[in-house]
């Protein structure tokens, strides 16, 4: 076995140069997490979740309580770690990385708010960003390596818990050894949860990423009481060692990507060969009678019928291309409550799904799909072959990038937080991670 490369890293952390560019992608990211977490505390999962929380994980006397990214109510780390992490969670709209399968931040962002805050510790906003940096190099790695070493398919609470045990690890102040035993805790415990199985049953346990947050997190607490655990093979093992080498170096921060419409990426592909279809020859939903998606094995596995709930609505792709090919977009609200309506429920029983050998062998690194769609007047018309916009080599502008953030917040928060709160994590280095917190939860 190889040392453990991720103690030194986080040693140095402080003292690395982070170029612009990765901070720009670190601010990116952030707002996108926090959007995602306001909007994402109107589901029914977040709902259920904190009063879950409330009745479990309390602040105690024994660590100081802590408030979720977007409340001032006290829980314990590890519990506002599961709710913080469940919320965004509960609305897929975060980023994410393709090699993970998964998604970084929706883990990390609340552990490390969390353990931070108990910790009483207020880093500066270059600090702040260096530590959610940090995380997405880690948390990215530990998904590869995951992957690579795992015949199933495991969602991104699996190796986010390794990613948030490191990070607490780093920020209560253990050493080496203790820092291995939080990792390998951490992984030990970690959620097996196999994704597809969340794929072809969508419920409430989404991602994972609520339980690998807290189990990262409680897992550095119990190394910092001697508590000790197996190594953690995803980081430590002879065959990931070339994942980790370059630690430091390469940075994954620039590579994650951003989704335009809160469902699961692997829909989105055909709702963007769908749109482009409907935005050139200005169709109407009376204009379609049958709707043809080709795209990779993992797509089709999606949910296909009329979503009885929310978590059927995001975890599928016949209904958000339905609801693009009649609103033009997919929002927030159409994954709460518009699988509810005629007109959309009409839709979506005209999407057929077909899946497409080629766009199988490049999957998970590309994800692609085309959309045939078979018109009343008896014609046909095809799209191009499309990949879906936000990722690193077609990023979202900033223009839109801002206009998903108030699409998002402004419905809760009003214009004018909402407004602060951008502003905020755009100048973050003028501020601290308090002053950010607070404009949140006020």
């Amino acid at each position: 076995m190889q040392s453990n490369p991720i103690f030194s890293f986080l040693q140095n952390i402080e003292n690395l140069e982070v170029s612009d560019q990765v901070v720009y992608f670190a601010k990116r990211s952030l707002f996108d997490l926090i959007a995602t977490a306001v909007a994402g505390s109107q589901s029914p999962a977040a709902k259920i979740m904190l009063q879950h929380t409330q009745r479990h994980y309390p602040a105690s006397p024994y660590l100081q309580g802590v408030g979720t990214l977007i409340s001032q109510e006290l829980f314990s780390p590890s519990g506002a770690a599961l709710l913080g992490a469940t919320i965004i969670d509960s609305l897929d709209c975060h980023d994410g990385q393709k090699l993970t399968k998964g998604h970084v931040g929706c883990a990390l962002l609340p552990a490390l708010v969390a353990v931070l805050e108990s910790n009483q510790q207020n880093p500066c906003g270059t600090d702040f960003l260096k530590l959610l940096v940090a995380g997405y190099e880690i948390g990215t790695r530990a998904g590869i390596a995951q992957h690579a070493t795992c015949c199933d398919y495991h969602t991104s609470g699996a190796w986010g818990a390794v990613n948030c045990a490191a990070i607490s690890a780093h920020i209560l102040g253990l050493n080496a050894d203790q820092t291995d035993h939080a990792i390998g805790i951490a992984e030990y415990n970690a959620p097996r949860s196999q994704m597809m199985r969340n794929i072809d049953y969508p419920t409430m346990v989404k991602d994972g990423s609520g339980w690998g947050a807290m189990v990262g997190v409680d897992a550095a607490y119990q190394a910092l009481a001697g508590f000790t655990g197996a190594p953690a093979l995803t980081v430590v093992s002879d065959e990931v060692a070339a994942i980790w080498q370059d630690l430091g170096q390469h940075w994954y921060m620039q590579e994650q990507y951003i989704k335009p419409y809160p469902v699961c990426r692997w829909a989105q592909p055909a709702i963007a060969a769908a749109l482009s279809l409907s935005q050139q020859h200005a169709l109407t939903t009376d204009d379609i009678a049958k709707v043809e998606v080709h795209t990779f094995h993992e797509g089709t596995r999606l949910f296909a019928g009329i979503p009885e709930n929310s978590e059927q609505a995001q975890y599928g792709i016949s209904f958000p291309v339905a609801v693009a090919l009649t609103r033009g977009t997919v929002s927030a609200q159409d994954v709460y409550t518009g699988f509810a309506q005629a007109e959309l429920q009409a839709m979506t029983s005209k999407v057929n799904l077909i899946e497409h050998e080629p766009y199988n062998q490049v999957f998970p690194a590309e994800r692609w799909a085309h959309v045939s769609i078979h018109l009343t007047d008896g014609s046909k018309l095809d799209s191009a072959p499309m990949e879906a916009t936000g990722d690193p080599h077609i990023p979202l502008s900033d223009a839109i990038m801002q206009e998903k953030f108030f699409n998002l917040c402004k419905p809760i928060w009003g214009a004018e937080k909402t407004a602060k709160v951008l502003d905020c994590v755009l100048n973050l280095q003028d501020y601290d991670m308090q002053h950010l917190l607070k404009l949140m939860r006020n």
